[in-house]
């Protein structure tokens, strides 16, 4: 039967958001923390000749300054000054010599870092945190970018203990609102697997039984490794409360194979996270705060972004004084010098988008902190950790007008040191309870209440969670026993069966 082929023509409407070059790079250096905004900014140094530091005080307060310009200022420089103007000159010269082949030969930047034959190697071990552990093993696998996106949010809502308890479907809510990523619940735990095939064994488990399993599966094949399974898939109950001659006698083991499989089983660890503390412990004390936040004894705050190394940039005068000559000598240049022209200006014009962007980012960061620093003012005058209020997203961003995904980015991995500590960002991100009265409790607060009330707890008549929220309830804190059990578990508190002595 003889096919025959149609075109038609269709008109429709569609509404599609698009992000332009510049929106993207800034987002990409308002997610850096300080360290790696430094190495970002090296590299744009070294992959851009147009671009280069300002000659002039290496005093921070420089950056809240109008940068001013000096038409002599050559006349003025010292001979460092003069040496590093003329070794500019010189690459310029070259570059221009070999237009076409430049952009070819830099270096790639990955994750603030330049790879090369000259690069020296770190040591991960001593310097990496638990999740940028994690992060590294991710940049090995063959993944999407959308995948890649989604494992990386996955690690990051572990808690410290490796485990993740927060459930599928709010995480796949949290991408689509916060970050524009949708993505269903089955595709997720897709991720999550492969997570959890990463080490150590049992990272990215749900619960202890699926956290245990894990670490099972990861075992050679052998007896002791099935019967291991076996108690831990059907007698997880008995397991928990240590009943282990009640195990025996069910599974049918023999005093030995019993003896065997109790042992193997105590060497699990129930907090993989904990395989990489010593990690984080190095890593927590190299810890570089992106904001200063001082609390004078008047009550009055005030704060200050760090910018570490990171030096103030400018328009290489070379670039600027050549791309005018050429500017002004259009209508009689060459073709060599045409194309020379077209390099220069696409070099201005990525330095000054680079510079227009930190500045950008610096007063993207400031509007965030300061916004933070007002919602969460008590705790700032205090430092009393039940003084936080309750605050999500949304609320720093209706105070400082900008989108959920950039509060989401500058909390991410950023740092403040305050007079009580240093506290990475999401510290003062937590959801809350409103009361028949109306006031408004964080959830903090409940934890520390019901930390409070276990530590003062009879050891030997323990109080059960639902005694805990019974008690709770009284206090003012309307939340639910499983809310209870929740909360206990994050604290690393055990059941009452096991805070009895």
């Amino acid at each position: 039967m003889e096919q025959i082929q149609i075109q038609q023509q269709k008109q429709e409407q569609r509404q599609l958001q698009s992000i332009t070059a510049q929106q993207l790079l800034v987002s990409q250096l308002v997610e850096l923390p300080l360290q790696q905004m430094e190495e970002r900014v090296e590299t744009e140094l070294h992959d851009n000749p147009a671009l280069e530091k300002t000659v002039a005080d290496d005093d921070l307060s420089s950056w809240d300054s109008a940068p001013e310009t000096t038409e002599n200022a050559d006349s003025t420089d010292d001979y460092d000054t003069q040496r590093e103007r003329e070794e500019r000159s010189d690459a310029l010269d070259a570059a221009l010599e070999n237009i076409g082949r430049d952009d070819e030969d830099l270096p790639v930047y990955q994750g603030g870092r330049q790879w090369g034959d000259e690069q020296e190697q770190t040591v991960f071990a001593q310097e990496q945190s638990f999740y940028d552990t994690l992060m590294a093993q991710v940049g090995e696998q063959e993944l999407n970018d959308s995948d890649r996106y989604v494992l990386e949010y996955l690690i990051q809502s572990l808690d410290d203990d490796g485990l993740l308890r927060t459930p599928l479907a709010d995480i796949c809510e949290q991408l689509a609102i916060y970050h524009n990523v949708d993505i269903n619940e089955a595709d997720a735990l897709r991720l999550l697997q492969h997570l959890q095939q990463m080490d150590p064994p049992g990272i990215g488990a749900r619960s202890l039984q699926e956290c245990m399993l894990l670490q099972i599966e990861r075992r050679r094949n052998s007896p002791q490794k099935e019967l291991m399974r076996r108690v831990v898939t059907q007698y997880f109950d008995d397991f928990t409360r240590k009943k282990w001659k009640r195990i025996q006698q069910q599974m049918n083991m023999s005093d030995v194979d019993a003896e065997d499989v109790f042992a193997e089983l105590r060497r699990l660890n129930p907090k993989p996270g904990t395989a990489l503390g010593e990690a984080v412990g190095r890593s927590v004390q190299q810890i570089t705060p992106d904001f200063i936040v001082e609390t004078h004894d008047d009550g009055t705050l005030s704060l200050q972004l760090n910018y570490g190394d990171m030096p103030r940039l400018e328009i290489s005068q070379s670039f600027a004084d050549l791309l005018k000559d050429f500017q002004t000598n259009r209508d009689h240049m060459t073709r060599q010098q045409k194309e020379a022209l077209l390099y220069t200006r696409q070099k201005v014009e990525a330095a000054q988008s680079f510079i227009d962007a930190m500045e950008t980012r610096r007063q993207t960061l400031l509007r965030t902190m300061k916004a933070i620093m007002q919602l969460q003012r008590p705790f700032f005058e205090e430092g009393d950790e039940e003084l936080l209020r309750p605050m999500i997203l949304k609320d720093v961003a209706a105070l400082t007008g900008q989108d959920l995904s950039t509060i989401s980015r500058v909390s991410n991995s950023k740092y403040v040191q305050t007079r009580w500590g240093t506290f990475p960002l999401k510290y003062f991100f937590n959801d809350g309870y409103v009361t028949s009265s109306g006031e408004a409790l964080s959830t903090r607060q409940i934890k520390a209440t019901l930390k409070q009330l276990i530590e003062n707890e009879d050891k030997l008549k323990p109080m059960s969670d639902d005694a805990l929220r019974d008690e709770l309830q009284r206090q003012g804190f309307p939340i639910a026993r499983r809310t209870v059990a929740k909360y206990r578990e994050q604290l690393g508190l055990p059941v009452a069966r096991l805070r009895k002595t």
